[in-house]
């Protein structure tokens, strides 16, 4: 790992505003009294979103104070993880995927790009708008090559469309997250192959689908979108119907549709030898369990 040190031009302080003093509160209260040091990476992150996107040393040494920690011990922390960025970063940050499936899948095409529009690495553009960083990987593999500008991933890129994306940020129009090549999430490039019973062949028409992502841009949208592929009820959901998807999905099983008939199968039989081979196997466990 290279060095990471502080930059040189300094803020003469930093004070967390009270949406960030009120945040980390929350974060601190869930440990052990005396154990507040134990929330320093969130602490550090928050400091950092305030501050747009990096951290200078005022703020580090804020972090330390309200968490009753010595100086070096944060800055241990903030120089150690690369989350944290210690000089300026523009508006939108932007960590390039370079490791073996991004580069087998054409990054270096984006890094040739982003070296002749943005410039080296770790600069700020005149205008304040992009600086770039070349970065391990990212674990979005399935949709190489990607980057991450900000808090969000940018997948299935390639140099056409990655350069309509900086050019709608750049102009403050919406843009869409994740695959920018109309890919539904991590699924095969061409479509759903498998467990078509369960989302459809288009991978969103199934049982249990969820909805179509929202409209580029709308992050209360995209929030909900989440919040519901988290599993988490409908507040006006019957209670029964709630208990019987939970169970349905607890079992890999996709929930009856309204026309299917009462006691019908949404999953075909296994077939007799499949069915041999299941009791076999778990035999087999058993009798070494018990062994």
């Amino acid at each position: 790992m290279s060095a990471r040190r502080l930059a040189a031009d300094q803020p003469a302080s930093f004070e967390m505003s009270p949406e960030t003093k009120a945040q980390l509160d929350r974060i601190i209260a869930k440990y052990p009294e005396g154990r507040q040091a134990s929330a320093v990476i969130s602490a550090l992150w928050l400091a950092q979103k305030q501050n747009d996107y990096w951290l200078p040393r005022a703020a580090i040494e804020k972090v330390a104070d309200t968490l009753g920690m010595p100086y070096i011990r944060v800055m241990e922390v903030a120089t150690f993880y690369t989350m944290f960025n210690l000089e300026p970063v523009g508006k939108f940050f932007i960590q390039m995927c370079g490791t073996t499936p991004c580069l087998l899948a054409g990054s270096d095409s984006l890094k040739s790009y982003l070296e002749t529009r943005v410039g080296p690495q770790r600069k700020v553009t005149a205008d304040g708008m992009f600086s770039w960083l070349e970065v391990e990987c990212l674990g979005a593999c399935c949709n190489a090559p990607m980057v991450q500008i900000n808090d969000d991933y940018y997948e299935d890129l390639t140099v056409e469309n990655f350069g309509k994306l900086l050019d709608d940020l750049a102009a403050g129009r919406p843009v869409r997250i994740g695959s920018q090549a109309g890919r539904n999430g991590s699924e095969p490039a061409g479509g759903l192959t498998t467990l078509t019973s369960f989302y459809g062949n288009d991978g969103r028409s199934g049982p249990i689908s969820v909805k179509a992502p929202p409209s580029p841009g709308d992050h209360a949208a995209a929030a909900a979108n989440k919040r519901e592929q988290d599993g988490e009820p409908a507040a006006l959901d019957p209670a029964q119907t709630r208990a019987e998807r939970d169970e349905a999905q607890s079992i890999g099983k996709p929930p009856q549709s309204a026309d299917s008939p009462p006691g019908s199968r949404t999953m075909p039989p296994l077939g007799e030898q499949a069915a041999r081979d299941e009791k076999a196997v778990s035999d087999a466990a058993a009798k070494k369990f018990e062994g």
